[in-house]
């Protein structure tokens, strides 16, 4: 059968006494929780120090609670840098060469500055790209050196302009098409660049080898300067390529120069940019690049 809802505490005097006592604390509880909430209106700094105390008991438990968070934090932290380190190290490596690559053609092209304003008594004007290209492709298991740029005569390109990326020189244009063009690299065997140490100048030339690296060959012959990590960019020599875009930087010294590891790869250097020769873009005249033909003379 159902228990009755109506539920009596009978003739037992204790189940009476408990809920009459239970009755009055409830008064007295609603009464007190009344009086602390008219006493917290009217002065609200009444209860600061009842809340200071529990403050300070509470401490203890809310720093080990933080504690906990800062060091769960922490290992999720290192957990997910674990897995993206990687990525982060090669881009902070990638903007250091970059870095290290502007450094050094400023000092270099500083003082170029100076040595032209000292011999020349004129400033030397910023050089306008001829175009922006990709480099779409490049040789990579055979023993020359070549790649394709997505850039040709429609765009202004020409035989023998210079092709670099922001990293340094990435080689010069061989032949052109209406909308590609052949860049020679200057890891070729047959790629020579006239070169000078960015800090002092010591003029070398630069031959590509064809691996990938670069044979540094000193024009004053005597007791090696060079030394690991020294950079190398153009000099101006022979008017192609303008003067204080990097080259190489030394890996190892040997005899007569160093070997040297191209601060370009084409590998990397998507993007490139095509400038004018450097005699050319002076207004100079240029016998290196290639001019069209004089008309032939007309039959009689």
């Amino acid at each position: 059968m159902a228990p009755p809802s109506n539920r009596r505490t009978g003739f037992s005097k204790r189940a009476q006494y408990t809920n009459f006592f239970g009755y009055i604390a409830a008064i007295a509880g609603a009464l007190l929780g009344g009086a602390l909430l008219i006493v917290s209106f009217v002065d609200p700094n009444a209860f600061s120090g009842l809340r200071g105390l529990a403050s300070d008991g509470a401490r203890p438990m809310a720093t080990a609670t933080a504690t906990v968070r800062s060091e769960s934090s922490g290992f999720f932290d290192t957990i997910g840098g674990y897995f993206t380190r990687g990525s982060r190290v090669a881009r902070l490596e990638r903007e250091a060469e970059i870095n290290r690559v502007r450094l050094a053609e400023a000092a270099a092209l500083a003082n170029e500055n100076r040595r032209l304003k000292a011999l020349m008594h004129m400033p030397v004007e910023g050089v306008v790209p001829v175009a922006k290209a990709q480099l779409i492709a490049s040789t990579g298991s055979s023993l020359r050196r070549f790649a394709t740029l997505s850039a040709g005569s429609s765009a202004g390109v020409a035989t023998g302009m210079p092709v670099r990326s922001p990293l340094g020189l990435v080689g010069r244009v061989l032949e052109v098409s209406r909308g590609t063009s052949r860049v020679l690299l200057i890891t070729d065997s047959e790629s020579v660049v006239p070169v000078r140490r960015s800090t002092d100048g010591i003029v070398a030339t630069a031959r590509g080898v064809g691996d990938g690296t670069m044979q540094l060959e000193l024009v004053s012959l005597g007791i090696n300067p060079l030394k690991p990590g020294d950079i190398f960019v153009t000099s101006g020599s022979g008017g192609l390529y303008r003067p204080g875009i990097a080259v190489a930087v030394v890996m190892a010294v040997t005899r007569d120069g160093a070997t040297a590891r191209v601060l370009s790869d084409p590998a990397s250097s998507e993007f490139v940019v095509v400038e004018p020769v450097y005699i050319a873009a002076l207004g100079m005249p240029d016998a290196s690049v290639s001019a069209a033909p004089p008309p032939a003379p007309a039959k009689k």
